[in-house]
Formats: structure tokens, C-alpha cells, sequence
């Protein structure tokens, strides 16, 4: 079984954001090429374009992750179109809902309804847009909601590609904190912490509930010496092989390539198939 545990819900509506993107996310929209010729293609995606790439790819399951910036960047990916394409495609879609720290009482509210009602089974966070950094008192309410329905939470713990806000909210140190504060909360730190992997190595090696995701960054180069991705091959091939999930942040990454680049790393081929699923298939309970 292949599992994608970061996914962009794939809907044109959600897609319709990459043509305009706000102005914070500008270095994204350079970097991963998101130019005119985009519009076309979105125009006519429908979710089946999906499942059809999934299948070339070999993916089973892709979980599409909402998301709420809307208090400080009035940004939001629906988790409510998430939750709709969930329902409509329920062996191949998990979904997480996407909370806004800011929103206090009202972001707990609704990962509870998307929960218990959406039938969602995570939550995501981005601290670097919501300008806070993951060990912030104000997560903690959505902390203790994902620890009382034992749901995974994915957090962004790396650099980000905006000129505007600074990288170190993505520190995987801020992460340690957290795990050591709520040591039966579920997390994944997204992209892996990189361009600090090693410390994300040594968060995830102290705390049996951190996990690591590898999306956003071709996953060839993490099998190159010189990349900073060293300690993350050496230890995910020993004593932290159970702990890393395959992810693409599609469409960041396109699917069939991001599985093609897992299955040429430098790793043992049991190591392989848990990093491609069977760790996100134990965490998600499937």
C-alpha cells in the first residue's frame, strides 16, 4: 500500500488559488513554476484526473489536508470541499481539516464538526502563516482536542519560500516543545524539518509520537550528498524507519515522480514500503 499524507484537495475551486496566489506566497509560485499555462489545466480538472494519477503513481490513499490562514493572510483551502471529496471517493481520500489558532473557540469547534460530523480524521497547522510558532499557548486548545480523538495533527517544521515572513517558525526545536508538553499528541512534522534535519531527526528519535513527512522537496535529492539531508537517509534507515511518511504536497510534487525518487533511495527495500505506506498505515489506523 502507497499513502500520499499530504495532499492539496484536488478540486478546481481549491486548485483556483495556485493562479493567484496572495502576496506572501509569491516565492512559492516562482519556484514551483505555477505560471499562466496552469489556468487551462485547472479549467478542466476534475477529481477523477486525480484518481487516474494516483493509479499510474501506484498511490492507494491520498489525504487532503484543508487549511485556515484566514485571520492573518485571508487565506483558506477548504476543509469542507475536502470532506466532500472524502465522501465521494471514500476508499481512496482521508481528509484533515485546516484550523486557525486565532479563531480560539471557534477553530476548536470546528475540527470537533469536522470530526465527528465531516467525518475528517486530522488536523493541520501552519505556524509560519499564522505567524506564531507551534509551541504557542493558543495551539494547545487544538492540541488537547486532537489527544481526546486520537487524531494525528500535521504541522509545518521547516523553512517556508515567502520573502515576508521569516523561516525560523518552521524550527523543529519549537516542535520538541510541543511533544514534550503533549507527549500522546500524534504529529507530523511536515517537509521534515529541512534545512535543520538533523535536529528534526533527534525530536523525532526522543518522542514516539513524531513523525515525518517528506513532501515539498523532490525526494531524489534527500539521496545526495550535500543537501542536508544526510542524518534523515542514515537514521531512516535504522532506528527511525517506522517513522517517515511519503507525502508530495501535490501539486508541489507530481505523484508518479515522487514515487519513483522514494523507490531510488538509498534504502533498504523493507524500509522502502514502510516509508511508502505501511508507517502512514499504522498511524492512520487503516
Amino acid at each position: 500500500m502507497i499513502i500520499d499524507v499530504c495532499v492539496t484537495p484536488p478540486h478546481r475551486e481549491v486548485l483556483k488559488g495556485f493562479l493567484d496566489p496572495p502576496p506572501h506566497l509569491a516565492g512559492y509560485y516562482d519556484v514551483y513554476t505555477m505560471g499562466p499555462e496552469m489556468e487551462e489545466y485547472i479549467a478542466s480538472f476534475e477529481p477523477e484526473h486525480f484518481i487516474a494519477m494516483m493509479d499510474a503513481a501506484g498511490i492507494d490513499i491520498a489525504v487532503l489536508q484543508g487549511e485556515d490562514q484566514e485571520t492573518t493572510f485571508n487565506k483558506r483551502v477548504s476543509t469542507e470541499i475536502a470532506a466532500e471529496l472524502v465522501g465521494a471517493y471514500p476508499d481512496r481520500f482521508l481528509g484533515f481539516a485546516g484550523v486557525d489558532p486565532h479563531k480560539g473557540e471557534e477553530a476548536v469547534a470546528f475540527l470537533r464538526q469536522a470530526v465527528t460530523e465531516m467525518g475528517l480524521v486530522g488536523a493541520m497547522i501552519s505556524p509560519w502563516e499564522h505567524l506564531m510558532f507551534s509551541d504557542d499557548e493558543r495551539y494547545y486548545p487544538i492540541y488537547e482536542t486532537c489527544v481526546e480523538f486520537d487524531i494525528p495533527i500535521w504541522i509545518h517544521t521547516s523553512f517556508n519560500l515567502s520573502r515576508q515572513i521569516p523561516m525560523e517558525y518552521g524550527h523543529p526545536l519549537h516542535l520538541d516543545r510541543v511533544a514534550v508538553r503533549f507527549p500522546e499528541l500524534k504529529i507530523m512534522a511536515g517537509h521534515a524539518g529541512w534545512p535543520w534535519v538533523a535536529e528534526m531527526v533527534a525530536v523525532a528519535w526522543r518522542h514516539p509520537n513524531v513523525y515525518l513527512d517528506i513532501s515539498g522537496i523532490r525526494q531524489k535529492y534527500m539521496g545526495m550528498p550535500g543537501t542536508g539531508w544526510e542524518p534523515l537517509i542514515h537514521y531512516g534507515n535504522s532506528v527511525l524507519q517506522d517513522k517517515v511518511l511519503f507525502s508530495t504536497a501535490w501539486p508541489l510534487l507530481q505523484l508518479e515522480q515522487a514515487v519513483q525518487d522514494v523507490k531510488e533511495l538509498p534504502l533498504k527495500e523493507e524500509v522502502k514500503v514502510k516509508w511508502l505506506g505501511e508507517n502512514a498505515r499504522k498511524l492512520l489506523r487503516l
